[in-house]
């Protein structure tokens, strides 16, 4: 039967190798949903779809992840801001969904300390902001993984050596989080593929066919090989963020726009150069700027400024980084942080709704789902932190259009378990009680294990033990392993077909390192050639452009009288 088709591919492998297959499923089901868009609202709606029983159909037009999904602030997090314009309803969901991400992706979101700290002349006081910190702990109902405290001055300094001194009246410290933003929509995509549903990157949903006033079935292109496609669904939803007017034009011909999309930029630094053991909240005018510490870098942003244009051009300009420059100078002056220290920079898009607000930073973030009579519903706005729900509710939007068994059919989701059962906290600390132990199995060192395991929980050993089998020539460092299990890795279970997926949103690599792995190159592209069937010439391609899109991203060091050379 065909309903079967979906389910019995379901695997855990999502690699090139599947391409033939989903692309055979996807001319020849009917499905229930097709998802057109593959960042985190898309994931989540597929993931959602498919525990439900339902088959599931994903198009992604590039990679999946590459728009806002990883270009964001990489924070999970309620909102302390938004309680300032009255939103408690946003970041009691928030919050909510916080907990609950702790719990199905421990090795994707991690606990943070924040500080917040207040000098005299701020528009909110000690007094106000410490209300608003009682508030944030009681709609997280007291459940955060540590409650907010106030500290004096003298506290604040000691917790932030480097920060300003000059009329600092205290801080407040409270907890939220940060996340890998691009693997998590990766990892969600994977358990809804475990759960049967087709997923594709680089296939663009180019129109649509109407029966009876509806979409029944919409056009594609497989951007690889050219080949036509046509998908036939009950029920479409478009989850593609920054593109949505584009693509409701595309799809229905007469839309009205909603969106008022903005631009944010952030920079990248050695954790070294700026030494934050919490993060800190900088308040610069009605913006607020965090300065992040990860594990591999500091992450300083964000802007928010209205945008117009292909969201897949912006980028980031010297006004851009002249701004958070400034905001890091003025609250840590001795760091004396210059545009030479900055790694790396990525922008991204916000797809915020149009509410008629007077500036950029007052639109809501909260997110709109519309149903049109079409046969398309439509998801634009919101934050990453709420994803799960929006695209529950998103799904559930969608059933209102089936026929009453259906309904019935579908009417229960199953998101809140792992999204990775090899991953949950439990197999994270036995993975990390095995640490040495592996090291010494696999001739790795302690760091380059720890480094898997943190970012692949108890996966980390099938990761392992995969790579006993590589061929010799892998490069006899640690560092050099570990980034050879990472590629082999993406490939075989994120679909990674090139090298500026891998190093952009599979990897820290350009983010987070002075060379932006550019010396490993040589060695993960051979990885790719074996695994994918590159020839020399395909390789020397992929590396070239590797170097271009890097260059491109980071054109504005030019501005400052930055080598070029140095990229």
């Amino acid at each position: 039967m065909a309903a079967n088709a979906s389910q019995a591919r379901a695997s855990d492998t999502f690699s090139q190798n599947d391409r033939e297959a989903i692309l055979k499923d996807l001319e020849t089901e009917n499905f229930d949903l097709i998802v057109i868009g593959g960042g985190i609202t898309g994931a989540g709606v597929a993931r959602d779809g498919a525990s439900r029983g339902m088959k599931v159909a994903l198009v992604e037009a590039r990679d999946f992840a590459i728009g806002t999904s990883s270009r964001s602030s990489k924070l999970i997090h309620g909102g302390i801001r938004y309680l300032e314009n009255l939103e408690f309803g946003l970041v009691f969901e928030a919050l909510s969904e916080r907990r609950l991400l702790f719990e199905i992706a421990p090795h994707l979101v991690h606990p943070l300390r924040f500080v917040l700290p207040l000098y005299k002349g701020d528009r909110v006081g000690m007094f106000k902001m410490g209300l608003g910190m009682w508030l944030y702990d009681a709609l997280s109902m007291f459940e955060a993984p540590e409650l907010h405290d106030r500290l004096s001055a003298e506290e604040a300094v000691a917790k932030l050596p480097l920060l300003q001194r000059r009329n600092l009246r205290g801080a407040y410290e409270y907890s939220d989080a940060y996340m890998d933003d691009d693997r998590l929509v990766l990892e969600t995509l994977r358990s809804a593929v475990r759960q049967g549903a087709s997923c594709i990157n680089y296939v663009s949903a180019d129109g649509a066919e109407m029966k009876d006033g509806k979409v029944s079935a919409i056009s594609c292109t497989d951007k690889l090989t050219g080949r036509k496609l046509r998908i036939k669904g009950r029920h479409v939803v478009s989850t593609v963020g920054p593109w949505t007017d584009d693509v409701a034009s595309k799809l229905l011909g007469q839309w009205k726009k909603i969106l008022r999309p903005t631009k944010g930029i952030h920079l990248t630094f050695d954790r070294k150069r700026l030494q934050l053991s919490d993060a800190i909240v900088m308040a610069a005018g009605k913006r607020i700027v965090f300065g992040i510490p990860r594990h591999e870098m500091i992450v300083i942003g964000t802007t928010d400024t209205d945008f117009s244009g292909d969201p897949y051009d912006v980028n980031v300009n010297e006004n851009d980084v002249h701004y958070l420059l400034g905001v890091a100078a003025e609250y840590f002056p001795g760091a004396k942080l210059q545009a030479s220290d900055i790694l790396a920079s990525y922008a991204g898009v916000r797809p915020l709704v149009d509410d008629g607000a007077e500036t950029e930073s007052k639109t809501s973030r909260e997110h709109v789902i519309i149903k049109d009579p079409r046969n398309v519903t439509f998801v634009a706005g919101g934050k990453y932190t709420t994803y799960r729900l929006m695209a529950q509710q998103s799904v559930e939007a969608a059933l209102e259009s089936f026929d009453l068994e259906s309904q019935v059919r579908f009417g229960r989701n199953d998101t809140k378990r792992a999204l990775n059962p090899l991953a949950t906290e439990t197999k994270m600390d036995e993975s990390y009680r095995l640490a040495n132990q592996w090291a010494r199995q696999f001739d790795l060192n302690l760091n380059a294990i720890e480094m898997l395991i943190s970012r692949h929980a108890g996966e980390a050993l099938k990761i392992l033990e995969d790579g006993e089998r590589l061929p010799q020539a892998i490069g006899e460092s640690s560092d050099e392993r570990l980034w050879t299990l990472e590629a082999r890795h993406a490939i075989r279970h994120t679909m990674c077909l090139n090298l500026i997926d891998f190093y952009v949103r599979r990897s820290p690599l350009f983010l987070a390192r002075a060379d932006h792995g550019l010396s490993y190159v040589g060695l993960l592209s051979r990885v790719f050639a074996r695994e994918l069937g590159w020839s020399d010439s395909r390789r020397q391609e992929e590396q070239a452009a590797l170097l271009a899109h890097i260059q491109r991203e980071l054109g504005w060091k030019q501005k400052f009288g930055i080598n070029a050379s140095s990229v």
